[in-house]
């Protein structure tokens, strides 16, 4: 919003998309915020051609939403496995397909998937995770270099450790949060954990012309963690 983009923000909480919402604007932005399940298919691809309906133009797509499920082969079942590829790969083909029904026509546009840095590496015990989001990179791969001559790219956004509630399965995983801080302060190079406001400048990044010569790259914040 700081760089000058309207912002529809949707959450499976409608609240939460709202208070979002809300605090751009308190701040002098533009933004609205829906309600939205992306596990319905439907729900999922009206809502991105709605929005091009309402403000006469889709630039930017950022594909966020995920699942964390701790666990080995032995300890996932095959529905939370079918839930992991539903949310972590599937609902970003669907929301992509839609975004690219209005993108590819205007010759321009910029769709942004939230992967992880579990996706350029594997963490032990989390097979759910690690597959769905190893696979959803070589997804955005597939589209950038199939709608590179339409002028559309796509690229992976790949955080590693953000102090957020999404942990839970890492938690759970390490033998909890003391355990994990033990883990960011003494295994990542860079000795911390990165911060929102990192991210969301990679974000901007990747949706502006700053990175107009970029797609099909898979960008990895994660203080060096995955090397």
């Amino acid at each position: 919003a700081r760089a000058g983009a309207t912002v529809v923000v949707t959450d499976l909480v409608a609240e939460r998309a709202a208070s979002v919402a809300a605090e751009i604007g308190a701040v002098g932005g533009r933004a609205e915020g829906l309600f939205l399940d992306v596990t319905d298919d439907a729900a999922l691809s009206a809502a991105i051609t709605a929005a091009d309906d309402r403000h006469g133009r889709l630039d930017v797509l950022h594909s966020h939403a995920g699942i964390q499920i701790a666990g080995g082969l032995e300890e996932v079942t095959a529905a939370e496995m079918d839930a992991s590829w539903r949310l972590n790969v599937r609902s970003h083909f669907i929301a992509a397909r839609a975004a690219m029904t209005v993108m590819k026509p205007r010759g321009r546009g910029s769709i942004i998937v939230t992967s992880s840095n579990s996706g350029v590496q594997y963490d032990r015990g989390m097979i759910a995770y690690c597959t769905t989001k190893h696979a959803v990179i070589a997804m955005v791969r597939q589209i950038a270099v199939d709608y590179a001559h339409h002028g559309v790219r796509c690229n992976a956004l790949c955080p590693g450790f953000v102090d957020t509630p999404f942990n839970a399965g890492f938690e759970a995983q390490m033998g909890g949060r003391k355990a994990l801080e033990r883990y960011v302060g003494g295994t990542i190079p860079m000795g911390r954990w990165g911060t929102v406001e990192e991210i969301a400048e990679s974000v901007v990044y990747l949706a502006s012309d700053m990175s107009s010569f970029m797609t099909g790259h898979a960008l990895v914040l994660d203080g060096a963690e995955s090397l």
